[in-house]
């Protein structure tokens, strides 16, 4: 488990790699009221999907997509949190606390009570962090994938994606399975991890997508 001074590092990372993603949206998105609330209940849905909940079929649950959907929320919920300006010290020391203390609890019960929340127009720690138990996922999971996630957010920024050029599905898989393959090999506490994995992307998308494409 992370320390709490380790973890606030970590924390201070990745609401400053949010913000450097949300600005490519809009440089004013601060101001901009989007409802980061809605995204995070429709991705509930999503998660449930790559989880399983359907009794009337046979369903595999997916791991890599569900802690990668779990860090779909995670961009929406730190929007929410640098919008209002949260002390992430103290959020990071609510964190460790809760993923040492929380009695793990039903996926599927842990994934509505989020959503719930989010209906309410709020990001519940408490509600983050029992979805994270229920997976299991570690925080240092959480922080791995997040940096793997925004370079990929940023590699489809680059690569056309605002614009529609973007090819999603490479050699008939979506780009965050080809994600969740290359971040298994790289060290995301690692210096040059964003570095190697941004390098890793696009000779994978240039093999896989642009040149399969072109024939």
């Amino acid at each position: 488990m992370l320390e709490i001074t380790r973890f606030t590092e970590c924390l201070h990372e990745m609401a400053r790699l949010q913000e450097l993603h949300n600005c490519d949206v809009h440089p004013s998105w601060h101001s901009q009221g989007y409802p980061f609330y809605r995204a995070i209940w429709t991705e509930c849905a999503e998660l449930l999907d790559h989880y399983g909940w359907k009794w009337w079929k046979h369903q595999d649950s997916d791991p890599d997509q569900v802690k990668l959907e779990i860090v779909d929320i995670w961009h929406f919920g730190l929007s929410m949190l640098i919008v209002h300006e949260t002390n992430l010290e103290k959020v990071s020391q609510h964190m460790i606390e809760l993923q040492a203390t929380l009695p793990a609890k039903d996926f599927r019960e842990a994934v509505e009570a989020l959503a719930l929340a989010s209906l309410n127009g709020t990001f519940e720690i408490v509600a983050f962090m029992d979805v994270l138990k229920a997976t299991p996922m570690s925080l240092n999971e959480l922080y791995g994938i997040y940096k793997g996630k925004h370079v990929l957010n940023r590699f489809r920024q680059a690569n056309g994606y605002k614009e529609g050029h973007y090819q999603k599905i490479w050699q008939g898989r979506e780009d965050n399975v080809h994600l969740a393959m290359l971040v298994k090999d790289l060290n995301a506490f690692a210096e040059s991890f964003q570095f190697d994995l941004q390098h890793a992307l696009e000779q994978r998308y240039r093999t896989l997508a642009l040149e399969a494409g072109s024939h």
